[in-house]
């Protein structure tokens, strides 16, 4: 061990033999699953969710059970027992910004009156700020490519800055909760001018917040050169935050919140960890792969009024010939909802006031017809007859980019809105959790006899 020194190829060679050896020795079949009858994905044979807790914050649905018969029906969202097609189609009717007041019922569990909302407003604004020299010590400083994970590490960082960053009862998690959300908008637009200088040599922008702004708002403030923005884009942007804010306790990034928060951690590494979650590409990183997807066949398809073309390249993406090679349609189908995704019925809509305002109407209609045909071309390749809708994801980020918005802030706008969610979550699990969750790993490798060091070929 005197020359401990090795090059970048020798080090890559070795990273190569090891992968080799790890994914010989890691590889077990699949058949095993169902022999010892394991809920693969927390998942039933049925493919509803294995039950592991309670929740009152927000459900998902999308079937009845009738006779022991799983029956499909329009995907519903629901928030402390409020339809979330009421809270959006009240905030477009009534003509005003509506993420606030989501937040409100979220954390309270009821809808907060006039006064109530104006309070819960006001806290907010007290905190969208950082910490003196954050922005420059913290967020400028090793800026990442990938800015969810710029998020996660700056949450992380802003224990430090937290003078009882470890008490978990309920007032302190709803005052670290406060300062979270408030701070969530400043976190992500700060992460990308910094991604956005740093990585890609743009010139660097750094607005101040706007305490008398809504989320939204800020946000459009925040990210662009001249701090402008338009009613409908404000408004567009506040539904899809509205959208993005909950989705039940069974999605990865809320159980990852739960899970944490089951041991006794503090606020900050939850969401951390839940970040981490909501980043992959499975989860909230499915929007921008969506729009990657999208525009490799916007440039394929050569006529997008022909469904036969679009057929034949969504088959090629299917067979893993075509965009990453996944056979994955992104945007498609989803874990839950099989006629349809309310929160993509309700993107749906502003897609096309923005296409028509935007004059981007011919992509619209290419978003609908793979929307309608994916499901088909998915069934006629796998021989299946699964009944499967576009998820939110689909649209979104095509709304987003009809919004001007980059697309390295696809994923951590999603994560502005699902913090409150996540807040809400981690209060409910301090308050009725008590147990440490810890599931079960079924042990399929066979025992070996221990061989001494010098006895090893």
């Amino acid at each position: 061990m005197n020359n401990i020194s090795m090059t970048n190829e020798e080090l890559d060679q070795y990273y190569e033999r090891s992968a080799q050896i790890i994914g010989r020795e890691s590889y077990y079949s699949p058949d095993l699953y169902t022999k010892y009858n394991v809920k693969r994905g927390l998942r039933n044979e049925d493919g509803t969710g294995v039950v592991v807790g309670l929740t009152e914050i927000g459900d998902v649905q999308a079937y009845t059970v009738e006779d022991g018969k799983i029956i499909p029906q329009e995907g519903r969202l629901i928030y402390r027992g409020i339809d979330v097609y009421d809270l959006v189609e009240a905030c477009m009717k009534e003509d005003r910004l509506g993420f606030e007041e989501c937040a409100y019922l979220l954390l309270f569990g009821e809808l907060p009156n006039q006064q109530e909302l104006d309070e819960f407003k006001r806290v907010l604004a007290c905190h969208r700020c950082l910490p003196d020299g954050f922005v420059r010590d913290i967020i400028m400083k090793a800026p990442s490519a990938n800015i969810m994970n710029k998020m996660a590490s700056t949450i992380l960082v802003a224990y430090s800055y937290d003078p009882n960053p470890e008490d978990t009862s309920v007032k302190n998690l709803f005052r670290q909760s406060m300062e979270i959300i408030a701070r969530m908008p400043l976190i992500a637009a700060y992460a990308y001018q910094a991604k956005s200088h740093y990585h890609n040599g743009n010139s660097l922008f750094i607005h101040m917040p706007d305490p008398g702004l809504s989320t939204a708002e800020n946000i459009l403030r925040l990210i662009r050169p001249d701090c402008s923005y338009t009613k409908l884009e404000a408004s567009t942007l506040d539904i899809a935050l509205i959208l993005h804010a909950e989705h039940g306790g069974g999605n990865n990034s809320t159980f990852t919140s739960h899970v944490v928060a089951s041991t006794g951690t503090d606020i900050y590494s939850c969401i951390a960890a839940a970040l981490g979650s909501l980043k992959g590409p499975k989860h909230g990183g499915a929007n921008l792969k969506v729009i990657e997807m999208m525009n490799e066949i916007k440039r394929e398809v050569k006529n997008w009024d022909n469904d036969s073309e679009i057929c034949d390249y969504l088959a090629k993406i299917l067979k893993k010939g075509a965009y990453d090679q996944s056979g994955l349609i992104y945007g498609i189908g989803h874990a839950v909802y099989t006629l349809s995704d309310p929160r993509c019925v309700l993107l749906k809509k502003k897609a096309k006031e923005l296409a028509e305002a935007t004059g981007r109407v011919d992509e619209y209609k290419l978003y609908e017809k793979v929307e309608h045909l994916a499901p088909i071309v998915f069934n006629e390749v796998k021989k299946t007859n699964k009944r499967m809708c576009a998820n939110v994801d689909f649209y979104s980020g095509f709304v987003y980019d009809m919004l001007n918005i980059p697309t390295d802030l696809f994923t951590p706008i999603f994560a502005v809105a699902r913090v409150v969610g996540l807040c809400a979550h981690i209060i409910e699990e301090r308050i009725n959790g008590g147990k440490i969750i810890r599931p079960a790993y079924k042990y399929v490798r066979e025992m070996s006899e221990y061989v001494p060091l010098h006895m090893r070929k």
